[in-house]
């Protein structure tokens, strides 16, 4: 005799409320239940998994490890029943609902805005809940069914392959070199070509993935040279003012241009500069209102 699932919404929904709250008396409140139901149910769960998804402790719960792994499977179920009720008020009233949107930190200094307020005029009932990250995480959230539309970036290392997620290019873009004001090669009227081989020396501000090869690196052995030393910094703030301060140099992406302080000066690495694509990402079921974003971004990258 085949065993009833006891993994309904209602019961992940309390689980994931639990796992939030740290405290059944805290969830109780939360979605209106009795703290002996929710003990209940969670006893039932903790059955059905055949072991404990809580320690319980002197105040409050703690997930373990079974109870991890079950919540992240919990919250990817919730986020997709979530987009499924959205796109279908979506197909019944229009573009309607919440779009969450996601960008890497560069594409929020003018691509990303610029679009979203466009979006914002023309769909004025659709609520917007941006969400900034690495490209990487931003393509996993995708595939958990936390976004519903996102740009993202192959720098520094490339983008994973994702058969769930549709990639489509905005535009490709150059690398630039941000040098301090005071800098040897800073001079002139901002039009000069700096060769990279002139940079051979010089310490670069960047945070490589672990093991990976960056853009940086593949540009310079291109060039016939390694890079002399790295300092890891990742937050384009810290490298702005790591440069400022003369302490190395950085690439810095054409849409970052317009955030680029005072104190630098930014200039091309020519016919040996890095380039990156840029990509919009959808999942393969895509919200309508995914899609007219996309345009808009792809008219904001090609203005």
């Amino acid at each position: 005799m085949r065993r009833r699932n006891v993994y309904d919404t209602d019961a992940l929904r309390l689980l994931d409320a639990v796992a939030a709250t740290g405290s059944f008396t805290a969830a109780a409140a939360r979605l209106n239940y009795t703290q002996s139901a929710v003990s209940r149910r969670i006893a039932a769960l903790e059955a059905r998994a055949g072991g404990p998804l809580f320690d319980r402790l002197a105040r409050g719960v703690r997930l373990t490890p079974a109870g991890q792994a079950l919540h992240h499977h919990a919250r990817v179920v919730l986020n997709r029943l979530a987009r499924a009720e959205e796109e279908l008020a979506g197909i019944h009233g229009g573009h309607r609902g919440t779009l969450r949107v996601g960008a890497f930190a560069t594409a929020n200094v003018a691509l990303v805005p610029g679009a979203l307020r466009a979006f914002a005029d023309r769909f004025p009932d659709v609520a917007l809940t941006p969400v900034e990250g690495p490209s990487g995480g931003l393509l996993r959230r995708m595939r958990e069914g936390e976004l519903d539309v996102a740009v993202v970036s192959d720098y520094p290392a490339g983008l994973p392959y994702d058969e769930d997620v549709e990639l489509a290019e905005l535009v490709e873009e150059e690398l630039l070199v941000a040098l301090p004001r005071g800098h040897r090669l800073a001079g002139g009227t901002g039009g000069e070509v700096v060769d990279l081989r002139e940079l051979r020396e010089e310490t670069w501000i960047e945070a490589p993935s672990p093991g990976g090869t960056t853009m940086l690196a593949q540009a310079c052995a291109r060039a016939g040279f390694a890079p002399r030393a790295t300092v890891r910094i990742a937050e384009w703030t810290g490298k702005f003012g790591y440069v400022a301060a003369g302490l190395g140099v950085t690439l810095v992406p054409a849409l970052a241009a317009p955030a680029v302080p005072a104190g630098l000066v930014l200039r091309s690495l020519g016919g040996s500069a890095p380039r990156r694509t840029v990509s919009t990402a959808l999942p393969r079921t895509p919200l309508p209102a995914a899609r007219a974003l996309v345009r808009l971004l792809a008219e904001a990258a090609g203005q």
